[in-house]
């Protein structure tokens, strides 16, 4: 038996290798295409919205002064207690309005006494005028008597002009203490639910330099929420628009409305404290106020609550949709993207697509793609490791 020379041997390695080095590359290149992240396109619901935090308060509500100064004798209500309009509320200790009151009733009595007199004088002095007038006529009175007379009828005429004046002035000081008066009995001017008193059963009240506040009433049948809108997105708002919005109770109870206005300037920025001559500070974000009423028979919101409100700005029912993500505005075209499918064959394959409405995460599709098309949204990282296989 012969063994191969050590020529042959060495010839046929070099011959192997490259064989062997072909066929690793070959191997290596066989590898799977890289893979991608898709999503099918289906149909569902897009809503265009815009979210904003607003703060419930009562559509009708009002604070109960005090218009006169005294102490209060007694209160009627509590906090919580239904009241209806006209309902007695509280009462302030009222002797010395009464006391101004019958005073005055006195003081008239006594002008139009005066005034009766007067009058009586009146006639006197006009008959007296009359009589000297026909004496004259006779030259049966000297004209000095004639003279007195007249004179002494305008005295009692201007009299009497004097007295109803101050008859008219008693009586209208006299109506504006019986209103003094009237005010010491505080009542309802709306039906409602009393939100707060701020008072208690004897305290004095001072009303001289401005009304102090005896208790708050709210009809909590409607309410109102003041919501707060960036100037990015205030545009978008109509009134009329849709809306909906949840509470923080976590019930996840969604209540509906429509905007009812868009206030037409934002809220004041509070003043810089310090001097009076410093700037006003400056606002990060400009917001503007829009209100909307709900209904609230039922009780369940409250003042102060904090609604989260989603207004909504457009809304496409039972229609195709993608994920945003996976498409990319057209510069130039309004509501024209491009996206990619994987085809038949697992290869990409670019599309335009034309879009309705669209929400932060969807969009609504109108032309470029059919329902079940695998759309591209993402292209994963390549995990494999390069090497040659033998």
């Amino acid at each position: 038996m012969s063994f191969p020379s050590v020529k042959t041997i060495r010839r046929g390695l070099l011959l192997a290798l490259p064989l062997a080095v072909i066929g690793g590359v070959l191997l290596w290149r066989s590898e799977p295409a890289p893979a991608f992240a898709t999503e099918a396109v289906s149909r569902g619901d897009v809503e265009a919205t815009v979210v904003a935090i607003g703060t419930l308060q009562p559509r009708e509500s009002v604070d109960v002064g005090a218009q006169v100064s005294g102490q209060v004798t007694r209160l009627h209500v509590e906090p919580g207690d239904p009241v209806e309009k006209g309902q007695l509320l509280a009462e302030i200790d009222a002797s010395l309005h009464q006391a101004t009151v019958e005073a005055d009733r006195a003081a008239l009595d006594g002008l139009r006494a005066q005034l009766e007199e007067q009058q009586a004088q009146f006639e006197l002095a006009q008959q007296q005028h009359q009589r000297q007038q026909r004496l004259a006529v006779d030259e049966a009175t000297r004209e000095e008597d004639v003279q007195v007379a007249a004179a002494s009828l305008k005295a009692a005429q201007a009299r009497l002009k004097q007295l109803r004046a101050q008859i008219a002035e008693s009586r209208a000081r006299l109506k504006g203490n019986e209103a003094q008066l009237s005010y010491t009995r505080l009542y309802a001017p709306i039906a409602g639910t009393v939100l707060g008193v701020d008072v208690k059963q004897g305290q004095t009240l001072n009303a001289t330099y401005q009304t102090p506040t005896v208790l708050r009433i709210a009809d909590l049948s409607a309410m109102t929420a003041w919501t707060k809108v960036s100037e990015a997105d205030i545009r978008q708002l109509k009134p009329g628009l849709g809306l909906y919005f949840t509470t923080l109770g976590g019930d996840g109870r969604r209540w509906h409305a429509k905007i009812r206005q868009i206030l037409p300037s934002p809220p004041l920025p509070p003043a810089a404290s310090g001097d009076a001559g410093a700037a006003p500070v400056t606002m990060k974000a400009v917001q503007y106020t829009v209100l909307f009423d709900v209904d609230n028979q039922d009780g369940e919101l409250m003042p102060q609550m904090t609604a989260q409100v989603t207004f909504v700005t457009a809304a496409a029912r039972d229609v195709l949709t993608a994920p945003l993500e996976a498409l990319q505005a057209v510069e130039g075209k309004s509501g024209v993207f491009t996206a990619r499918i994987l085809n038949g064959k697992g290869r990409p394959e670019p599309r335009e697509v034309q879009i309705g409405a669209r929400s932060r995460q969807r969009v609504e599709v109108l032309d470029g793609l059919q329902e079940n098309e695998q759309l591209i949204t993402a292209e994963l990282p390549d995990t494999r490791v390069a090497r040659f296989q033998w």
